[in-house]
């Protein structure tokens, strides 16, 4: 039987919240884009505490120390408590880069715009981009 301090790298990354499932965490593992302390991991390999998991998920990399190994999916407000995030602000900007807010602001309660709004919004876009649609 497994020591209660060392669960497998895979079940950790899905009870720390970090993958959706746990497929999909040792899929990661397999591709090599799960490293602890440096080194390329197998999805069995066992994590301790104070161990640091590199996660690339392009196009952030992101850094956690582990500070209480859990077999256990884990509440979101719970997840603090199992890993401590490393991961540096200029790694975090890059998703603000990738998913730019929807253009335009619309006052909250109003819906959806109309035809006629939208043709409007449109000629805007249009007009900033430079194209000549018309």
């Amino acid at each position: 039987m497994q020591n209660p301090n060392e669960i497998r790298i895979d079940k950790f990354l899905w009870a720390a919240r970090i993958y959706k499932t746990r497929s999909i965490a040792t899929e990661e593992c397999k591709k090599g884009r799960i490293l602890i302390n440096n080194a390329e991991v197998k999805p069995s390999r066992s994590v301790s505490v104070n161990e640091i998991i590199i996660v690339r998920k392009p196009p952030v990399t992101y850094t956690f120390r582990v500070l209480q190994p859990a077999g256990n999916r884990v509440s979101a407000k719970l997840v603090p408590t199992l890993i401590e995030d490393l991961t540096p602000e200029e790694e975090k900007t890059k998703l603000d880069i990738h998913h730019p807010s929807p253009g335009g602001y619309r006052p909250r309660g109003t819906g959806r715009p109309t035809k006629k709004e939208r043709r409007l919004i449109d000629r805007l876009r249009d007009d900033i981009d430079g194209d000549e649609g018309w």
